[in-house]
């Protein structure tokens, strides 16, 4: 694969309060990602950028909601969420804290 292609795999974290349960929990971990992107490719992206062993994959296409200001109607954009989960043992910190 393309390592070029791989940087542009992984959008950004999702932090919420599922995907913090789903942390601590099931040692799964939530990205925006591409909406292009399989998940051979989001697999290689997240062990490359954060050398970790990824066990599994799950993937969901989220539909944009429609939205209304004022009398103009418009949609936001369809997006894709990628389900991570890490080998035991493994584990990413995002904030740096110790």
């Amino acid at each position: 694969m393309n390592h070029e292609r791989l940087t542009q795999v992984l959008r950004a974290p999702i932090v919420t309060e599922k995907s913090t349960r789903l942390r601590a929990e099931g040692n799964q971990i939530a990205f925006v990602v591409a909406p292009d992107a399989t998940k051979r490719e989001i697999k290689k992206a997240v062990e490359d950028r954060f050398g970790v062993d990824v066990e599994k994959v799950q993937t969901a296409n989220v539909k944009g909601k429609p939205k209304r200001f004022g009398r103009i109607q418009g949609r936001r954009k369809d997006w894709k969420k990628a389900y991570v989960r890490l080998s035991e043992g493994q584990d990413i910190d995002f904030f740096g804290a110790e």
